[in-house]
C-alpha cells in the first residue's frame, strides 16, 4: 500500500484537498504521486475502485465508470466504481466529499438513458443549470456531426475551486475549474457562459477523441487536443455564429501562438523532445493542432473528412495512437507534405504580389518558410471580385500551386495566378476564413482594404481589412506619422450601422487590435510606452470622430438582463464595444451611469473595463464599489484583479502589489494567481518598465510559487517568451532576471522555461 497527504499537496497533482474536497488530477504523470503505476499514456488498464470514508463529513464518493455498490461498511461509507473501457492512469479520478448535486438525464441515440450530474460547492447548484444545458446540447451534437455516442450509465462533473487547468477529461468523471462551471447572470458575464459551454463540450467530446482513443506517448499530444479543439470550435460554430467564433479563434491564435511561435519557447506542434511534459500544454498543440486538423478539413472537404473520422474510431478504439495514425485514416488526402505542419516550428509567410498587364491580372505568392523549417502545403481559400461581382477562377491559369475549387494549394516555393479578359484589377480575397495558420504579406494599400469592407463577402476578411486599417495607423503613428482618423472612422461607423452584418460581427469591427498584435507587427526594438500612447491616441480620435454614432448603438434596445442566448450577447457585445470607445473620447458620464444600474454581470463590467481602460476618474471609485458589492463572490473577484492589474498607468506596478493584500487573494490559489499576477504579466506598461522592476515582481512570484506549485510558477514566466523583441534596456533588464532564475535550484518545470529563455542569446 501507499500513503499520501493530500491536504499537504500544494501542486494540486496526484490526491489533494481542496476546500475541504479530495480531488485528483493525473495528467500528465500526476498517478505517480498516488500509488505506483506505469503511467505512459500507452499503458491502458481496466479499473475497480473502492473509496470508503465518513460518510457524515463525505458524502459524495465518486470515481470513473458506472457505480456498481454503495453502502456502509465498518461504519464507513463505501462506493464501488467499476470503468469497463480500459484507460490511461492520467484518466483515472476520485472526488470525496460534502458536495451539493444537479442531476438530468440524457437519451442517447441507441436508446440508453444516461444518468447526469454535476458537483459543486454546497449552495451552488442552481449556477450549474448552463453548463448542464451545454453538457445535453454537446451529447447530441456529437451523435448529429460524427456519430459517436455516450458509453457508460453515468456522466458526473465536479467543479473545484482549486485547479490548475481550465478542466480534465477523466473517464465519466469531468473535473473542472470552478470558473467553468459556475453561472448566472449577477455574476457571470457572456463571455464567461461562452467560456462554459466551450470547455463543457470540449471535455465531454475527449470522451472518444482522447479517452476511447489516447495517445501512444505525450510527443503525440497534439492527436488528442488539437483534434478536440477542432471539435469543440465546431460545436461552437454551429451552436452560434460560425464567422463570429472563426475571427475569436484567429484573434485568439495571432495574438498567443504566433507569439509563441516567435519567441524561445517555440516548439512543432508534435514536438521531438521535452524536458518538462507540463510545459507542453501550449497554445501550438492546441491552437495550432486545430487549424492543422482545419486545413485537413478544408482539403479533403466534410464528407471525405467524416468518413476518414469514422475510419478513425473504428479503426482505433481502445487503443493509442500516432498522429501518423490519425492522418492514416483519410484516404482523400493526396498532399505529400502534409505532416510537415506537425514537424516543424514557426509560422509560415506568404508574400502577395499582384499585377494588371493590359487586361491580364497576374497573382503571384511567395512562401517563406521560418528560420530552420521546410516549405509546406498551404490551402489559400480565393476569391476574386470584378467591378460587377466575382469572377470566374475557373478562366484562370495557375502555376506552381493546384486550384482545387476555391482553394489555391501553394505546395512550393511560388506559384502564379493568371486570369485573362478582365476589365480592371480585381479585389483579390485571399486566406479566406483564415484558411491556414500563416502570415499574408501584402503591400499596404488603404484603398483596397476600404474596397474589401464594401466588396469582400468573406466576414473574415471584412474584418482582417478593417485590423489592417487600424494596424496601419497605429505603426505609421509610432514612426511619427499620425494620419486622417475620419476615414477610418466614417468606414468603422458604417459597418456598425449595417444590419445585414450580425451584432456580435460589428461589435468586433470596433475593437482595435491589441497591443500585443502591434507588437508583433513592428518586429523588434519596441518600446511599449511608445505603443502604448499611440494605441490610447488612436482609441481616443475615434471614440471622438464616432461619438454620434457610438451613442446611437449604445441606446438602442437592449435584450432581457438574464437572456443568455447568442442573439442576445451579441447585441450586448455591440453596445459595449460601442461604450469603450465612447469612453476613450473623455466622455465617461455613460459608463459610469452603466456601471451602477446594470441589471447583469456583462453590462457592468464592460462599464467598469470602459472606465479602467481610458483611465476615468471616476475609475478608482467605481471598481473600489465594485469590490465592496462581490466581496464573497471568488469568481467575481477575479475579475476585479483583472480590471486592476491590467489599467495601463505609472501606477501598475505599485497597485498590483498592494492587491496580494486583498483577504481574498492567495498564492495558493491558481484562479487567484492568474486574475493579478498573470493578468499584470499582459499590462504593456506595468509589466515592461523601463526600470526592469516589473520583470523583477513576475519572476520573484513565480520563484514564490516554485516551492509549492511549479506549474503555475512556470507558466507565469513564460510571459517572458517575447522580451527580446522589445529595446535594449528592456532586453537587458528581462535577461538579468531570467539568468538569475536560471541560475538557482528550481523545478524541472521552472528550469525547463528558464533554460528555454536563455539559450542561444
Amino acid at each position: 500500500g501507499t500513503k499520501v497527504s493530500p491536504q499537504s499537496n500544494s501542486e494540486l497533482m496526484g490526491l489533494y484537498r481542496s476546500n475541504g474536497v479530495y480531488c485528483t488530477q493525473c495528467e500528465a504523470e500526476g498517478f505517480r504521486r498516488i500509488t505506483y503505476h506505469y503511467d505512459r499514456p500507452d499503458v491502458l488498464s481496466v479499473y475497480t475502485v473502492k473509496i470508503l470514508a465518513d460518510g457524515a463529513t463525505t458524502p459524495v464518493l465518486l470515481s470513473n465508470g458506472n457505480l456498481v455498490e454503495e453502502g456502509m461498511e465498518d461504519g464507513r461509507a463505501f462506493a464501488l466504481w467499476h470503468d469497463p473501457f480500459p484507460k490511461p492512469s492520467y484518466l483515472f479520478a476520485l472526488v470525496a466529499g460534502d458536495l451539493d448535486v444537479l442531476k438530468d438525464t440524457f437519451r442517447t441515440m441507441d436508446g440508453r438513458e444516461v444518468a447526469l450530474a454535476i458537483y459543486v460547492e454546497t449552495g451552488k447548484a442552481p449556477r450549474a443549470a448552463y453548463a448542464m444545458d451545454a453538457l445535453k446540447r454537446s451529447m447530441l451534437w456529437d451523435e448529429k456531426r460524427f456519430g459517436r455516442a455516450y458509453d457508460l450509465d453515468v456522466f458526473n462533473i465536479v467543479a473545484v475551486s482549486d485547479f490548475n487547468m481550465g478542466a480534465m477529461e477523466n473517464k465519466g468523471l469531468n473535473v473542472f475549474n470552478d470558473r467553468y462551471i459556475l453561472a448566472d447572470t449577477a455574476v457571470a458575464t457572456d463571455v464567461d457562459y461562452d467560456g462554459v459551454e466551450a470547455v463543457v463540450a470540449h471535455e465531454y467530446f475527449h470522451n472518444w477523441t482522447g479517452n476511447r482513443i489516447t495517445c501512444r506517448d505525450w510527443f503525440q499530444l497534439c492527436v488528442k487536443e488539437g483534434l478536440t479543439v477542432f471539435r469543440d470550435q465546431e460545436f461552437t460554430s454551429d451552436e452560434r455564429s460560425r464567422a463570429v467564433k472563426r475571427i475569436e479563434d484567429t484573434r485568439r491564435l495571432r495574438q498567443h501562438q504566433f507569439r509563441e511561435d516567435a519567441s524561445p519557447l517555440r516548439h512543432p506542434v508534435r514536438p521531438d523532445s521535452y524536458a518538462e511534459i507540463s510545459n507542453l500544454y501550449t497554445a501550438t498543440v492546441y491552437e495550432k493542432g486545430a487549424e492543422v486538423i482545419r486545413m485537413l478539413h478544408t482539403l479533403i472537404g466534410e464528407a471525405a473528412f467524416r468518413e476518414g473520422m469514422d475510419t478513425y474510431f473504428d479503426r482505433h478504439d481502445g487503443g493509442a495512437v500516432t498522429v501518423e495514425d490519425f492522418i492514416g485514416c483519410f484516404d482523400a488526402l493526396d498532399v505529400p507534405d502534409f505532416m510537415r505542419w506537425y514537424e516543424d516550428a514557426g509560422t509560415p509567410t506568404v508574400t502577395v504580389t499582384e499585377e494588371m498587364n493590359g487586361d491580364t491580372y497576374t497573382l503571384r505568392l511567395t512562401q517563406v518558410p521560418p528560420e530552420g523549417a521546410r516549405l509546406k502545403p498551404i490551402p489559400l481559400r480565393t476569391k476574386l471580385f470584378g467591378d460587377n461581382g466575382p469572377l470566374d477562377l475557373g478562366r484562370a491559369t495557375v502555376d506552381g500551386a493546384r486550384l482545387m475549387g476555391d482553394v489555391l494549394l501553394l505546395e512550393g516555393e511560388s506559384a502564379t495566378l493568371t486570369l485573362p479578359a478582365v476589365q480592371a484589377k480585381p479585389l483579390a480575397s485571399l486566406l479566406r476564413g483564415f484558411s491556414a495558420p500563416i502570415r499574408l504579406e501584402r503591400e499596404s494599400d488603404p484603398a483596397r482594404d476600404l474596397a474589401a469592407l464594401q466588396k469582400d463577402d468573406d466576414p473574415f476578411n471584412v474584418w482582417d481589412a478593417a485590423q489592417r486599417l487600424l494596424m496601419d495607423w497605429l505603426t505609421n503613428a509610432y514612426e511619427g506619422t499620425k494620419g486622417d482618423v475620419a476615414p477610418l472612422a466614417d468606414a468603422l461607423s458604417a459597418i456598425a450601422r449595417e444590419e445585414r452584418y450580425e451584432p456580435a460581427f460589428r461589435a468586433l469591427i470596433l475593437t482595435l487590435p491589441s497591443r500585443a498584435n502591434v507588437f508583433d507587427a513592428l518586429g523588434e526594438d519596441i518600446d511599449p510606452d511608445r505603443v502604448e500612447a499611440v494605441h490610447t491616441d488612436l482609441a481616443t480620435r475615434l471614440g471622438t470622430a464616432m461619438a454620434p454614432a457610438l451613442k446611437a448603438l449604445l441606446n438602442a434596445d437592449r435584450p432581457a438582463d438574464d437572456d443568455v442566448s447568442a442573439a442576445a450577447a451579441g447585441e450586448r457585445a455591440l453596445a459595449n464595444g460601442a461604450l469603450a470607445l465612447l469612453t476613450r473620447s473623455g466622455d465617461s458620464g455613460p459608463a459610469l451611469a452603466q456601471a451602477e444600474a446594470a441589471g447583469n454581470m456583462t453590462d457592468r463590467l464592460a462599464a467598469l473595463s470602459a472606465l479602467a481602460a481610458a483611465n476615468a476618474p471616476e475609475a478608482d471609485a467605481a471598481l473600489q464599489s465594485f469590490r465592496k458589492a462581490y466581496d464573497g463572490e471568488a469568481l467575481v473577484l477575479d475579475k476585479y484583479f483583472i480590471l486592476q492589474a491590467l489599467r495601463a498607468d505609472e501606477a501598475a506596478l505599485s497597485r498590483t502589489k498592494s492587491l496580494m493584500d486583498d483577504p481574498h487573494f492567495s498564492l495558493s490559489n491558481p484562479n487567484r494567481v492568474r486574475s493579478l499576477v498573470g493578468a499584470f504579466s499582459q499590462n504593456p506598461v506595468g509589466f515592461h518598465r523601463a526600470d526592469g522592476e516589473g520583470y523583477r515582481f513576475v519572476a520573484d512570484i513565480a520563484m514564490a510559487l516554485d516551492g509549492t506549485n511549479p506549474q503555475v510558477a512556470a507558466r507565469l514566466l513564460t510571459a517572458f517568451g517575447d522580451h527580446r523583441r522589445f529595446e535594449e534596456d528592456r532586453r537587458r533588464a528581462a535577461r538579468a532576471v531570467l539568468d538569475e532564475v536560471a541560475a538557482k535550484p528550481t523545478s524541472a518545470d521552472v528550469a525547463d522555461i528558464a533554460r528555454r529563455l536563455t539559450a542561444d542569446r
